[in-house]
C-alpha cells in the first residue's frame, strides 16, 4: 500500500521541527544558566570557607652552598 507525502505533511512537520528545535534551544540555555550558578555558588563556598592567612611572613632560614 502506497502513500504519498503531501504538501500538508511537510508543513505539519516543518511546524513541529521549528517547534521542537525552539523548545530543544530553550531548555538548554535554562539548564547551563541553572548550572552555571550552582558552580558560581560552590566557588563562592569553597573561598568563604578558605582559612584565614597569616598577616606576618613565615620567617625562613638561608641556605649556603
Amino acid at each position: 500500500m502506497g502513500t504519498s507525502l503531501t504538501p500538508e505533511f511537510w508543513e505539519r512537520f516543518a511546524a513541529l521541527l521549528v517547534a521542537a528545535m525552539g523548545v530543544t534551544f530553550a531548555l538548554t540555555a535554562a539548564m547551563d544558566a541553572l548550572a552555571l550558578r550552582v558552580a558560581r555558588r560552590c566557588a563562592r563556598r569553597d573561598v568563604e570557607q578558605a582559612p584565614p592567612r597569616t598577616a606576618t611572613p613565615v620567617p625562613r632560614t638561608a641556605v649556603r652552598l
